[in-house]
């Protein structure tokens, strides 16, 4: 009997996967997340609920993370890139994971300082497990039978990772050009995940 998943079942997992993926990281990083950042102790004694559910969905990043990396291993694994690819997506799933780690810490302590160490511990690991998600993303970009526009947009939000990365540990003053990052990174990133998870749906809807 023949087990092998389809590939329209392969890009319908791929793409729900990215879509959950999304959700939760908005959800936790710029909900749950901004709650300590704004108020540690609040967030962490009286909306403590908020602050693990925003645990939980980072959780379920790796997890998706994980999934999504097999999806896509599996659906284009012909090409000579797509281990390689999928290596890096995982090593990025792994030191994710360990980030996590640093979050459940906060909930017990009381000293706002104390608590915005833990994050920025979080958010220091996080940014070296990105830097590997763009190596992935920019590799996924030469793999994908997709549009091309949407490859030159994975490519690019890739290596504006690497770039953010490398300026949060290279730049002294990194907080002063912050929000010119940020929207090097968001924008070519939301373009290019989100129309690859559309373009995934699409592919699935298509193949039956």
């Amino acid at each position: 009997m023949d087990r092998t998943l389809r590939p329209g079942t392969l890009s319908l997992i791929a793409g729900v996967g990215y879509l959950i993926i999304f959700v939760a990281a908005m959800f936790a990083n710029f909900f749950s997340l901004e709650l300590i950042r704004e108020n540690p102790v609040a967030a962490v004694q009286q909306n403590h609920i908020i602050v693990r559910a925003g645990i939980l969905a980072f959780m379920i990043t790796v997890v998706f993370d994980i999934v999504v990396a097999w999806a896509l291993y599996e659906l284009f694994k012909e090409h000579a890139l797509s281990g390689l690819s999928t290596l890096f997506r995982m090593t990025h799933a792994v030191i994710m994971g360990v980030a996590v780690f640093a979050l459940p810490r906060a909930l017990a302590l009381s000293v706002s300082e104390d608590i915005l160490n833990q994050v920025d511990i979080f958010n220091t690991i996080w940014l070296i497990g990105l830097f590997f998600f763009g190596i992935h993303l920019i590799l996924l970009g030469n793999i994908i039978d997709g549009p091309k526009i949407i490859a030159i947009f994975l490519v690019i939000a890739g290596a504006m990772y690497m770039v953010d990365t490398a300026a949060h540990f290279l730049l002294p003053n990194y907080e002063n050009y912050s929000s010119v990052f940020l929207a090097l990174v968001a924008v070519p990133s939301i373009i290019g995940e989100m129309s690859f998870s559309i373009w995934l749906l699409i592919k699935a809807r298509r193949s039956g």
